[in-house]
């Protein structure tokens, strides 16, 4: 098989030359023309609620706070789901939307509602948003580590930033 193609080759140079240089300008035209995103961001729209209440059980928490906010933001539009996870002073919120939202636009709804829900936590309570993130943030990480205990912590940071 492989010889009768060299021996079709050899004989049809030309056809050969003429399909080799439409195969190459049609490669450099895909090359140029195909959108390409290196890292597609193939997560879902998340907003991330951080509530910090210090010195409080994860039940008093989970009762005071992350449920009153998890049920108000369940009637926000586009919300996928909502998932609430209580901690020893603390509450994460993550609020996840139908695929295609816009995360400035749920950004605004998940503050809207976190308005709303002011009157049924307690008062000394400030619900803040998350940073803007992905999960292609975690497709890369690493650590700054001294293996010598030479660097404190705040060299270590001043290596870092």
């Amino acid at each position: 098989m492989i010889a009768k193609i060299i021996d079709y080759s050899a004989r049809n140079r030309f056809i050969i030359f003429l399909l080799v240089f439409s195969l190459a300008l049609w490669g450099y035209w895909a090359l140029t023309k195909t959108p390409l995103d290196a890292i597609p961001d193939l997560s879902d729209t998340q907003v991330i609620i951080y509530t910090e209440w210090q010195g409080r059980s994860p039940d008093l928490v989970e009762d005071q706070i992350t449920y009153p906010i998890t049920s108000t933001l369940l009637a926000a539009p586009k919300v996928q789901f909502v998932r609430g996870f209580s901690f020893l002073g603390s509450s994460f919120i993550y609020v996840i939307f139908d695929e295609g939202t816009d995360i400035y636009w749920a950004r605004s709804r998940v503050l809207e509602y976190l308005q709303a829900v002011k009157a049924k936590i307690p008062a000394d309570v400030n619900p803040v948003l998350g940073p803007d993130a992905t999960a292609v943030g975690w497709g890369f990480s690493y650590a700054v580590v001294d293996m010598s205990g030479r660097h404190d912590l705040a060299e270590l940071r001043t290596i870092q930033d």
